[in-house]
């Protein structure tokens, strides 16, 4: 059953088929020792005393971002430029010297959870941001705390956070830093002192079942700020951009990126009455038909276009309950809008009919290039599907598109058409098949970064093959509220375990005949752009390292699950440098200059999707307290202080059984569906219930159906679950945890 557990961000299958343990257990991380999707850090206090930036703190504007190169000591957006390319032109750590990289400072952000921003230093000052959109801003030379902002997301939120409570950046404007908060709420805040200037609803749509979430860092356009959400992995996520004024938060507009059902009468946006066509007439509107923009958004001044990548349809099967699917635009694309008008500009899609989750949400990264025929104005895309996308995104012309990664989804792209060419073997509705890339994707969130020294591109790559099936056939259901298809890693999957809710299965071998091996592989790939191939690779600690940074000093800095920050020759992928963190890395590395010191700082804190798996024990949080932190480094620093190594508490005793093999299985099932996508039976980033204390079993139900722990992230579930419900998932922990406690 744990094989099972590593699929777990979209199947839930860890309770059906007999659980055996490969994890050491750890303690729980709250202080009462219970937390959920939607937990959240204790709140950070202030310091007493807080001693303030200057009042030009933050003066970043249109004229300062358009010449980032001239001013290298700054990095100004997530990406340090407006065109997000996570390069710097510093080189005084450069290949001659980086060896002698070591720790400058470190500032702990109060949590155990993911963290995936890169933060932001302008003149000395750096911003910060983590779980539910906190806000941390701190000196930059030394780490000195500066003011903090916490947005007070409602724990309940978390219910319908795919992917941990993270938060992917902010943006620094003209003496204003905004942020998004979890709760889909943007908030403007005073840059000197955090105090707050405004705060908006983003959501088109607010309620108990509401789907949405903001992770995504907002993007200043103009006179805009435009920031998107997630929910297209659950029911009723409909996907849309909206802008907002930047002195007043007021919105100037709202582009949906998927139509209403037709029923409903004539469709908001032009471009949507176009697109409703290409949907299946039997399509479930009640779905939301996803498309969300949960990151990749990018503005080009000049064009004034705003680019945003969409997400998966929703339901993910489009040939589910016997329909025919369409292209379902404008899912799991490219899309250009006009900043003055919200109008659509142009589009691309990348995997039209998506049933695969192939989202087109990565990072884009605006460049010059010289193709042959002198300079295009392009964008560049490492895409979830495989492939490397190279647009001009004037018109969206389809420049380029070559798979960095295997891909068997499709035969390759149309240069013609710029269309997928059809893989029949593809269609996991009429067997089980394994396909490259993963739902995972060959990249997924993680930064990749551009080299205009080197002309190349570094991105965070990944062959990660899954087994797809028919979502039909699954009994025991699937996660609360998503549309998702079951699909498993080679490491997952066991026909013998998933007989009893598939069927047959062939074996993997059957599977993978003739395919690359089947197992889950990461690297940091260097790939041309224009020459349109591999330049050089390095495998990498894990399917799951972090995002990647490169520098004028020749160099490219990748953090990995290992708790390594590792450093490579720009040109050739040699390792110069392997410093110790002791934490796992999601989050690019960042690189700024104050008083002539070159630093290197990255958020340090494992999780995002890894939150809804097991640790690998390979990892630096399987043996080391996650405690998310921000660590810098400088020449001749000293060694990182390295988090204390984990020990195994005595497994407690747990209660008498508490109902007959009836109520247990329906526990199983239900825990599958509600709780499992979070909280892992063995070593995971959430606890693992099986160790909950005397008190907290005599707590549950008030934590699960009246929402005891929602202000410290527990949501309650009360909305969806009865009594009996509760009582059954309650009697399957208990069961879990005496089979857990009988070898002790």
């Amino acid at each position: 059953m744990a094989r099972l557990q590593r699929s777990a961000r979209f199947y839930g299958l860890r309770a059906r088929l007999g659980v055996t343990l490969r994890r050491v257990l750890v303690p729980m991380i709250v202080a009462i020792g219970l937390c959920a999707c939607g937990a959240k850090p204790p709140p950070v206090a202030a310091p007493a005393t807080p001693a303030p930036p200057s009042p030009s703190a933050g003066s970043v504007d249109a004229a300062r971002l358009a010449h980032a190169s001239d001013e290298p000591d700054q990095w100004f957006t997530p990406g340090r430029d407006g065109a997000g390319t996570y390069y710097s032109p510093l080189r005084d750590i450069n290949a001659d010297n980086v060896a002698r990289l070591g720790f400058a400072w470190q500032y702990h952000l109060g949590t155990r959870r993911g963290l995936e921003a890169t933060p932001i230093v302008i003149d000395g000052v750096m911003y910060a941001v983590g779980n539910f959109g906190r806000v941390y801003v701190v000196d930059a030379a030394s780490g000195r705390e500066l003011w903090t902002y916490d947005p007070q997301v409602d724990g309940q939120w978390g219910r319908y956070a795919c992917c941990d409570a993270v938060n992917r950046g902010l943006a620094v404007w003209k003496g204003r830093v905004y942020v998004g908060a979890l709760d889909g709420y943007l908030h403007a805040l005073d840059a000197a002192t955090g105090r707050l200037l405004w705060k908006v609803d983003t959501l088109p749509a607010r309620g108990p079942k509401t789907p949405y979430t903001v992770s995504g860092a907002p993007v200043i356009a103009g006179g805009l700020i435009v920031v998107g959400s997630g929910g297209a992995d659950f029911a009723g996520g409909r996907g849309y951009v909206g802008a907002y004024d930047l002195d007043s938060g007021a919105l100037r507009w709202r582009f949906y990126t998927v139509p209403h059902d037709p029923k409903l009468g004539p469709q908001e946006q032009e471009h949507l009455s176009a697109a409703v066509k290409t949907w299946d007439p039997r399509h479930r509107w009640d779905a939301g038909s996803g498309g969300t923009v949960w990151d990749g958004i990018n503005y080009d001044p000049d064009l004034k276009l705003i680019y945003i990548g969409t997400a998966n349809g929703a339901p993910y099967n489009i040939k589910e309950g016997g329909r025919t699917g369409g292209d379902d635009l404008y899912t799991a694309a490219i899309v250009a809008i006009h900043a003055e008008t919200g109008a659509l500009a142009w589009y691309y899609q990348a995997t039209p009919g998506d049933r695969w989750d192939y989202d087109s949400t990565q990072k884009m990264i605006l460049a010059d290039l010289d193709l042959g025929q002198g300079a295009r104005k392009v964008l560049m895309q490492a895409s979830k599907n495989g492939y490397y996308y190279v647009l001009d995104r004037s018109t969206g012309e389809l420049l380029s598109a070559n798979n960095f990664a295997f891909v068997n989804w499709t035969k390759g792209i149309d240069p013609k058409t710029g269309r997928p060419i059809p893989n029949p073997s593809a269609d996991y509705t009429k067997h089980a098949t394994l396909l490259f890339p993963a739902n995972s994707g060959a990249h997924s969130w993680q930064p990749m970064s551009y080299d205009p020294q080197t002309r190349l591109t570094y991105i965070p790559a990944m062959e990660w093959p899954m087994v797809y099936m028919d979502s039909a056939k699954q009994r025991a259901g699937l996660i609360e509220g998503w549309f998702t298809v079951p699909a498993f890693t080679p490491e997952d999957y066991d026909p013998k375990e998933l007989k009893s809710l598939y069927g047959p299965l062939p074996t993997l071998q059957e599977l993978d005949r003739g395919l690359p091996p089947a197992k889950s592989r990461g690297f940091l790939r260097a790939w041309d752009p224009i020459r349109q191939h591999l330049a050089w690779e390095v495998p990498t600690s894990s399917d799951w390292d972090g995002g990647v940074l490169s520098t004028g000093g020749g160099l490219v800095f990748q953090g990995d699950a290992a708790g390594y920050l590792n450093v490579y020759a720009a040109k050739t992928g040699n390792r110069l440098a392997h410093v110790q963190l002791g934490t796992g890395t999601l989050a690019a590395p960042m690189t700024y200059r104050v008083a002539g010191t070159q630093y290197v700082a990255v958020l340090a804190g494992y999780g995002g999707n890894a939150v809804n798996y097991p640790l690998p024990k390979d990892s630096a949080a399987y043996t080391r307290d996650n405690e998310g932190r921000i660590v810098a480094f400088k020449l001749d620093g000293g060694a990182v202080p390295l988090p204390p190594i984990l020990t195994e508490a005595p497994f407690p005793t747990p209660p008498p059984h508490e109902g007959p093999p009836a109520r247990i299985a329906a526990g199983e099932v239900l825990y599958n569906r509600f709780c499992g996508r979070c909280h892992m039976l063995g070593r995971g980033v959430l606890p693992d219930l099986r160790r909950l204390s005397a008190d907290q079993h005599k707590m549950f139900y008030d934590i699960v159906l009246n929402g005891a722990l929602v202000p410290l992230g527990m949501g309650r579930w009360d909305d969806v679950l009865s009594r009996t419900d509760a009582e059954a998932i309650h009697a399957y922990i208990v069961d879990e945890a005496w089979k857990a406690y009988a070898p002790h």
